[in-house]
C-alpha cells in the first residue's frame, strides 16, 4: 500500500484497473486507492505481470502488500494469498522498492468465509467492494446470494448490477394480519438497524472532528452583514458578462483580506506557542457523496476574486467527482463553510485542528431594516458565525477580524480590486 499523502495511515483497493495475470509497464495505473483525503489512481514502479493479493474493498495500512508485479520469470510465493503488514513504504513515485519481491504473506481465507456478521443479519460477512454494498442496499440485492468475479472472489459493482437485472420483479406483499408483531430491531424487516461502514475520508473526518471537539477551546462570534449591494453587483456583472463569482467567492476574498490584516487568525495554536503563517490559504468546504472535504484557495489574499471563482468552481468539480488531488487539500490555514445555498440562514461550524477559526456562511435573506433617516426598507442580511481557537484568539481579536469582513462584504468594489 502506498504512501499517497503526508496524513495517510491506510488505504482502501477500490478497484483493480488491470486485469489477474496481465502484462503492465512501469507507470501503467493499476489501482485505484482511496486514502484519507481522496479517491486517486497508483502506478505500477516496474513492469511485469500483474497478481492481485489484496481483494476491491480492502482497507491496509500504508507498507501492507496489495499486490506483486513479477519480473525475469518470478513466480509467487507458494503461500501467497492475504497481505500482511510490511514497513512503511515509501510515497507514491518513490522508486527505491521497484522490483523487489514482497514477503511471502499468510494465506487468505476463502472467499465468502465468515469473518463478522454482515450487515444484512445473514450472520456470515460476504467479501464485497464498498460500491458494491451501497449499491445492492439501493436494488435491494441480497449479497449472500452472489459469487464475486473480483479478485479473491470479492462481489464487485458490476455483479450486483448483473444480478438486479437478472432478478424477477417481486411480487406484492400480502397485507399483514391486525395482530401481526413489528418486525424485531436488527432483523431483515422494515425496522432492521443496517451497519455501514466508513470510507477513509469518513473515518478521517470523524477522527479530525472528535479531536476539535476534545482538544480546542472555542468561542463563537456572530454578527449579520448587509449584502444588499453585493447581490446587486453580482447581477450587473452577470448581465455584463454572462457569469459571475458566487457569494461564497466574495466571502472568501472579503476573509483573504482580513487575514491579511490580522495575522494571528491567520495561524493556529500549537504546543504553547502561535503558528502564524506567511500565505493567506483559505480553505473552501465541499460536500461530496457521504463526505466533507476542503480543497484550498492558494494566496486568495493576492488574487482577484474572480480568478478565485474560476478555481473555486474547478476545484469543488474534481471534489465531488473524486478526482481531487491530495496536495490540493492541504495547507489551508482558514476555512469556510457555506450552508446558505441549503436555505440554512445560521449554524455553528466547527473548528479544522491546525488553524484558528472557520467562517461559518448563511443564506442572504430579504429583511426589514432602517436606513439613515430611521425608515423601514427591505434588506439583504447573512448571517456570519465565526468559530475559533479561545487559546490564540481572545474575543476582541475575533470582533475586529468579524467586523472587517462584515465592512468588506457591504462595501463590495473593494473586493473587485
Amino acid at each position: 500500500m502506498p504512501r499517497l499523502s503526508d496524513s495517510m495511515e491506510e488505504g482502501t483497493i477500490l478497484r483493480w484497473l488491470v486485469a489477474e495475470g496481465a502484462a503492465v509497464a512501469r507507470g501503467d495505473e493499476i489501482a485505484e486507492i482511496e486514502t484519507d483525503k481522496a479517491n486517486m489512481t497508483y502506478e505500477s514502479d516496474a513492469a511485469g505481470v500483474f497478481r492481485a493479493v489484496a481483494a476491491e474493498g480492502d482497507a491496509l495500512p500504508v507498507g501492507a502488500v496489495i499486490a506483486h508485479v513479477l519480473v525475469d520469470g518470478e513466480s509467487l510465493p507458494a503461500s501467497d494469498g492475504a497481505p500482511t503488514a510490511a514497513p512503511a513504504g515509501p510515497v507514491a513515485g518513490d522508486s527505491r522498492s521497484a522490483g523487489k519481491p514482497a514477503e511471502s504473506p499468510a494465506p487468505a481465507p476463502p472467499a465468502g468465509s465468515a469473518a463478522a456478521p454482515d450487515a444484512s443479519g445473514s450472520g456470515v460477512r460476504v467479501k464485497a467492494s464498498p460500491v458494491a454494498r451501497r449499491l445492492a442496499r439501493e436494488l435491494g440485492v441480497d449479497l449472500a446470494s452472489l459469487a464475486g468475479s473480483g479478485p479473491g472472489g470479492r462481489i464487485v459493482k458490476a455483479d450486483v448490477e448483473a444480478a438486479a437485472q437478472a432478478a424477477p420483479a417481486a411480487p406484492a406483499a400480502a397485507p399483514a394480519p391486525a395482530s401481526a408483531p413489528a418486525p424485531a430491531v436488527g432483523g431483515t424487516g422494515k425496522g432492521a438497524v443496517e451497519t455501514v461502514e466508513l470510507t477513509s475520508i469518513q473515518k478521517t473526518i470523524a477522527r479530525r472532528m472528535a479531536e476539535s471537539r476534545a482538544t480546542v477551546p472555542d468561542i463563537q462570534i456572530r454578527t449579520e452583514a448587509d449584502v444588499t449591494e453585493l447581490l446587486t453587483l453580482r447581477a450587473q456583472m452577470k448581465a455584463a458578462q454572462g457569469s459571475a463569482p458566487s457569494v461564497n467567492d466574495f466571502v472568501v476574498k472579503a476573509c483573504a483580506l482580513a487575514l491579511r490584516e490580522e495575522p494571528r487568525v491567520n495561524g493556529a495554536y500549537k504546543d504553547g506557542t502561535f503558528e502564524l503563517y506567511g500565505r493567506v490559504n483559505v480553505g473552501v468546504a465541499v460536500a461530496g457523496e457521504g463526505t466533507l472535504i476542503v480543497p484550498t484557495i492558494f494566496d486568495a489574499d493576492v488574487q482577484p476574486v474572480t480568478a478565485i471563482a474560476q478555481q473555486t468552481r474547478a476545484l469543488a468539480e474534481r471534489a465531488r467527482n473524486g478526482t481531487i488531488l491530495p496536495p490540493e487539500l492541504s495547507g489551508g490555514t482558514f476555512t469556510v463553510s457555506n450552508l446558505g445555498m441549503f436555505g440554512v440562514t445560521s449554524f455553528t461550524a466547527v473548528v479544522n485542528p491546525g488553524q484558528a477559526a472557520i467562517l461559518a456562511v448563511g443564506a442572504a435573506v430579504a429583511r426589514p431594516a432602517f436606513d439613515a433617516d430611521g425608515t423601514v426598507v427591505k434588506r439583504s442580511l447573512m448571517d456570519i458565525s465565526l468559530s475559533c481557537d479561545h487559546r490564540i484568539l481572545y474575543g476582541a481579536d475575533a470582533a475586529q477580524f468579524v467586523a472587517r469582513v462584515r465592512e468588506l462584504l457591504e462595501r463590495p468594489f473593494a473586493l473587485l480590486a
